[in-house]
């Protein structure tokens, strides 16, 4: 996220010394994430009716449960 200054300050964006990052692997956990995460973004009447990850996905199984019966 971007952050949001006033006209006169100034960002220091310089790397501190204590910060060594030569023996890191650029990407390391990248496809693991990708497989592991998928953000959705619920609309707010949606969210309103859902309002954790454990309601959307006992509801979407419930679903997926229907329309496997219906198809068989």
């Amino acid at each position: 996220m971007p952050r949001i200054l006033a006209v006169d300050q100034e960002v220091d964006d310089a790397m501190r010394p204590e910060y060594d990052f030569s023996g890191g692997v650029w990407g390391k956990y990248y496809e693991a994430y990708q497989r592991s995460r998928n953000v959705v973004i619920l609309d707010p009447d949606v969210a309103a009716v859902f309002p954790d990850s454990a309601s959307v996905n006992e509801a979407l199984r419930l679903l997926a449960k229907i329309a496997h019966a219906i198809k068989a």
